[in-house]
C-alpha cells in the first residue's frame, strides 16, 4: 500500500504555488491549473508583488473562463514590476507607444517622398510631364511645382525600370 501511495504523490506533484507556500496541494487547489510545477518563478513573482492571499481572492471572484487571462495578466505585471518597480508594465507600454508614433511619422514621410517621386518621374507613355499644370495631383512642392530632387541613375535605381508610378499597383511586376 505504501508503494501505491508514493507513486500517486509522485504523479500528482504539487503546483508551483503550493510548493512555494510549502503546503499540501489539494485536488480543488485554486492555483493548480494556472501555476504548474514546471513554472515556479511565475508564482514566485506573482506572490512577491501581489501576495498569495490577494491572488486567491481575485481568482475566486473571477469567472472560471476568465481566470487564465487574469493569471497571465498578473504574471506579466509582476514580472514588469520586478524589472521596473516604479512604472511596471506602463513603462513598457509607453516605450511601445512612442515607438509606434515615431514609426508612423517615418512611414508618413516615406509615403510623402514616394508621392513626390511618382509625381515628378515622367511617364514614358505620356511623354514629359509639365509640372506647372493644375491637375490636382496633390504634389505639395510649393509655387511653380519645382524643387530639386535626386533622381538616381538607372544603374543605381532601386526601382530597376519598374513602372510603379505610371501604372499597375506598385507591388507586382509584369
Amino acid at each position: 500500500m505504501a508503494s501505491s501511495s508514493s507513486s500517486s504523490s509522485y504523479s500528482n506533484s504539487p503546483c508551483a504555488a503550493c510548493k512555494f507556500l510549502r503546503r499540501k496541494c489539494l485536488p480543488d487547489c485554486i492555483f493548480a491549473p494556472y501555476f504548474p510545477p514546471e513554472e515556479p518563478q511565475k508564482f514566485a513573482n506573482v506572490h512577491k508583488i501581489f501576495g498569495a492571499s490577494n491572488v486567491s481572492k481575485l481568482l475566486n471572484e473571477v469567472q472560471p473562463h476568465q481566470r487564465e487571462d487574469a493569471v497571465n495578466s498578473l504574471a506579466y505585471e509582476a514580472e514588469a514590476r520586478i524589472k521596473d518597480p516604479v512604472y511596471g508594465c506602463v513603462g513598457a507600454i509607453s516605450v511601445l507607444q512612442r515607438q509606434v508614433i515615431r514609426l508612423q511619422k517615418e512611414l508618413d514621410a516615406t509615403n510623402a517622398d514616394l508621392m513626390r517621386y511618382c509625381n515628378e518621374v515622367p511617364n514614358p507613355t505620356l511623354g514629359r510631364r509639365n509640372n506647372n499644370n493644375n491637375n490636382n495631383n496633390n504634389n505639395n512642392l510649393g509655387e511653380g511645382g519645382g524643387g530639386s530632387f535626386y533622381y538616381p541613375s538607372s544603374s543605381s535605381s532601386a526601382w530597376n525600370n519598374d513602372d510603379t508610378c505610371g501604372g499597375g499597383d506598385g507591388y507586382h511586376r509584369g
